[in-house]
């Protein structure tokens, strides 16, 4: 730097000379840093800052990883609680926010910093260097876990693979609301375990997504469920408003068939048609079991009325 150069061809050579000395240096320095980078790592010692639970510690000349004495046993526990006890990832997270765990800044632990953790394998002796680099090495730390309570909370949290978006198709999908916050009813497919080796039982639920209020109260309520109410629903208001069902012609069209096969079977019983007139209701209930998806929906929308679903039965008003 405190050279100067002017433009003539030996000048410039000169500098390039320098400058290439300098690279070299340079990249020297870096083959030296990494080669000492893998060393540290062979001998057991995570380079860069530990995570949370364990801190860096330099003594006489000395520098190791040690259990943090203020957060190491709540990390232990924290681990036990998902593995014994199955709790979620939420549910630690209540219970940090409750004891009043910090991170080192001072600042509150997020959900996805939990889940971090109950992933690193760091926790029970061992890491990879770099991270996903899939070189593994076999850390000097004390580990604050046992490799089979690692195992149990990747158990825990492994997830099912989703199916796209939009592939299941639900009869009554996107026509409720919840009638405690507002928020839209979803449809979801569970298949329920059984007791003496019985194949699964199918049901398809029906909840809040609680993307207005996620402590919304609003039980679930099954498909089987939701159509009686469906029925009483449909009786009320034929029975109480029946000028506010809004027949269209294709619902016309579809009850006039559905009557002509009905009073068929009527007369092979010996009975009149003109003494049973069909109602909203019969149809209702008929297609409710019997019918597609299209023609379920086409009655709820009959009822011309935004319809809420609270403590399982079907309100037409929210409560707020």
């Amino acid at each position: 730097y405190s050279q100067s150069f002017s433009n003539n061809p030996n000048e410039k050579f000169l500098l390039m000379i320098l400058c290439s000395q300098a690279k070299l240096e340079n990249d020297n320095k870096i083959i030296n840093v990494k080669r000492g980078i893998r060393a540290k790592c062979e001998m057991g010692w995570r380079p860069c800052m530990p995570p949370m639970g364990y801190y860096n510690r330099a003594m006489a000349g000395i520098k190791d990883i040690v259990v943090d004495p203020d957060r190491g046993h709540i990390i232990s526990e924290m681990f036990l609680r998902v593995a014994e006890r199955k709790q979620s990832g939420r549910d630690i997270k209540r219970w940090f926010d409750e004891i009043g765990l910090k991170t080192r800044a001072e600042k509150n632990i997020t959900l996805s910093q939990i889940y971090g953790m109950l992933k690193n394998t760091f926790y029970y002796g061992r890491f990879d260097y770099p991270v996903g680099s899939g070189i593994w090495y076999q850390g000097k730390h004390p580990p604050l876990v046992t490799k089979e309570v690692f195992d149990k909370v990747k158990e825990q949290l492994l997830v099912p693979p989703r199916v796209k978006w939009g592939s299941k198709k639900f009869d009554f999908k996107g026509i409720f609301k919840c009638a405690c916050c507002g928020a839209n009813v979803v449809a979801e497919d569970k298949y329920r375990k059984r007791r003496n080796k019985l194949p699964p039982r199918y049901h398809i639920y029906y909840h809040c997504t609680k993307q207005v209020n996620y402590k919304c109260p609003e039980p679930y309520i099954t498909q089987e469920q939701l159509v009686k109410e469906l029925i009483k629903y449909v009786n009320y208001i034929e029975t109480s408003k029946p000028q506010s069902i809004k027949i269209t012609e294709r619902l016309k069209r579809s009850m006039q068939n559905y009557k002509w096969v009905r009073d068929e079977i009527l007369l092979q019983q010996n009975i009149d048609p003109e003494k049973k007139p069909l109602k909203v209701t019969e149809y209702a209930k008929h297609v409710f079991y019997n019918g597609q998806a299209n023609e379920k929906r086409e009655i709820v929308q009959a009822l011309n009325k935004q319809l809420y679903l609270h403590q399982r039965t079907i309100v037409s008003s929210p409560l707020n």
